[in-house]
């Protein structure tokens, strides 16, 4: 199943996809966008545009596992993709998840104003790929 992983933010929310055999995650591009509305509205036409079979937004927890205002935010944004989609919405755990993406980029070379265009898909591509890895390993046990 096609699955779009998001990378919600108050400016940019970061949006990656993955193959239907569900091995390879690939970033898709950006929403430049502060209206949460527009943000819900672009995440539900690309989910469509992409053929996504479930939505996975990422949940920004602290390292000690509560949860502040951001996380608040994507729990909202969750619970209005829940009410206009067909499809399963998921809350993922993204704890570090920019962090990891921002040492890809650096690994690759890219900074400054490139760096700032693909930070957040990147860390949607992060996300989705722990996802994946979690729901292969559950196929893995219920085997």
């Amino acid at each position: 199943m096609k699955i779009m992983a998001v990378d919600y933010g108050d400016a940019r929310t970061g949006l990656a996809v993955c193959d239907r055999t569900e091995f390879l995650a690939s970033p898709v591009g950006t929403i430049e966008e502060k209206s949460f509305a527009k943000v819900a509205e672009k995440i539900v036409y690309a989910s469509r545009e992409f053929e996504a079979g479930m939505i996975v937004i990422g949940l920004p927890r602290n390292m000690d596992g509560t949860e502040g205002a951001r996380a608040q935010k994507c729990r909202k944004l969750a619970d209005t993709l829940k009410a206009i989609v067909p499809i399963p919405v998921e809350l993922w755990d993204e704890r570090s998840t920019t962090v990891t993406a921002a040492s890809i980029l650096t690994e690759n070379g890219t900074f400054g104003k490139k760096r700032k265009q693909v930070l957040d898909s990147v860390a949607a591509v992060v996300i989705l790929e722990s996802y994946m890895a979690y729901r292969h390993n559950l196929q893995k046990s219920q085997s």
